[in-house]
């Protein structure tokens, strides 16, 4: 069974001030070096998201002018904030100064700027920006958590212009070698995944759903490592091999294939199949109820397909559980009597007249 360790990050240091606070700024300075943790500006913002406005107090002093202007932009983005650009031209000419020069701060405030100019429609602006963040942070900050964010943002950029092969180039940029963080490497795996999917490219569609499903669980984003897990499912069912390599095997050894060369036929040894499939029935949400449950649809779809009902004998049995009504449908859908089918079909019914 997989182990999740939950990650040491900027939420464990404002879970600490609330222990042991409040402490002056020095002994925060011991924190920040016991956990080896880079930057105050992150661990600010988390301050300012969990609601710890004495803790941010006590982190001003060691913010510097930089900082302090982005985590102004910061909050007031999280009011509501939409009228940015001013506030953004500000900070950017504070991290630009002489004497408060900060390269890395300027690629995330140039990444920043790029989101506002596509929000409002310059899309040749947002891109200039886009790509200038990513090439000074790839310099001067890469594998950081900005440079992560320029790169995800970045291939949005050209998932939203329709171009999903540049996407996925971008995306390709994150090495799962390269000291990214898991949570960044799972959502570029999950995008490259859909993207091969969509081209009809299936077995790199299936290996970049396997490291999605494994870097989200090393990333403890368990609801993510389900999706990952279940569009790794629908790829890999139909294609069982008792003669295939473990699917980390294959992993391993995929490399770029030429134009002129025949792509990998896809074979997942069953072991792989089943055990990601007992995974994600053990780590979804408890129970069915909920008006949207996208992770029991998926699994229950499977499960059919799969031949694997028997774990959904609870679900099929107790109509009245699920709130969902497309769950509602899918059960119909994969009912196995006539008994079943109807009972499915009332519930969907109820469902339905409930939200319309």
């Amino acid at each position: 069974m997989t182990v999740i360790e939950t990650p040491v990050g900027p939420g464990t240091f404002v879970s600490r001030w609330r222990e042991e606070g409040p402490v002056e700024s020095d002994v925060l300075l011991s924190w920040k070096e016991d956990m080896n943790w880079p930057s105050w500006l992150t661990l600010a913002e988390a301050a300012l998201f969990m609601d710890a406005p004495e803790l941010l107090d006590a982190m001003d002093p060691h913010l510097t002018a930089g900082e302090r202007a982005v985590l102004g932009l910061v909050r007031r983005r999280w009011l509501g904030d939409t009228h940015l650009e001013e506030a953004i031209e500000e900070a950017l000419q504070i991290v630009r100064a002489p004497g408060t020069r900060d390269l890395a701060l300027e690629g995330r405030l140039r990444m920043e700027r790029g989101l506002v100019r596509f929000e409002r429609g310059d899309a040749d602006g947002a891109e200039d920006d886009l790509t200038w963040a990513e090439v000074r942070l790839k310099s001067v900050a890469k594998a950081s958590r900005d440079h992560d964010l320029s790169l995800l943002n970045k291939a949005a950029y050209h998932m939203a212009q329709g171009e999903a092969l540049m996407a996925l180039q971008v995306y390709g940029d994150i090495s799962r070698s390269g000291g990214h963080a898991h949570e960044t490497v799972a959502i570029s795996r999950l995008g490259a995944s859909r993207i091969r999917q969509a081209i009809g490219h299936t077995f790199d569609a299936c290996r970049h759903a396997w490291n999605a499903h494994k870097h989200a669980i090393l990333a403890s984003q368990t609801q993510m490592a389900v999706e990952a897990g279940a569009l790794f499912l629908d790829l890999a069912c139909d294609h069982q091999s008792q003669d295939a390599d473990p699917m980390h095997v294959q992993v391993e050894h995929a490399k770029p294939i030429d134009l002129n060369e025949d792509r990998p036929t896809l074979e997942v040894h069953p072991d792989d199949i089943n055990g990601v499939f007992d995974w994600c029935l053990e780590h979804m949400e408890a129970g069915y109820s909920g008006l949207e449950r996208p992770d029991v649809r998926a699994m229950l779809t499977l499960a059919h397909r799969m031949g694997r009902m028997d774990r959904f004998a609870d679900l099929m049995q107790n109509p009245s559980q699920v709130d969902d009504p497309m769950l509602a449908a899918v059960a119909q859908a994969c009912a196995e009597t006539e008994e079943e089918t109807e009972v499915w079909g009332q519930r969907l019914a109820v469902l339905t007249s409930l939200t319309s």
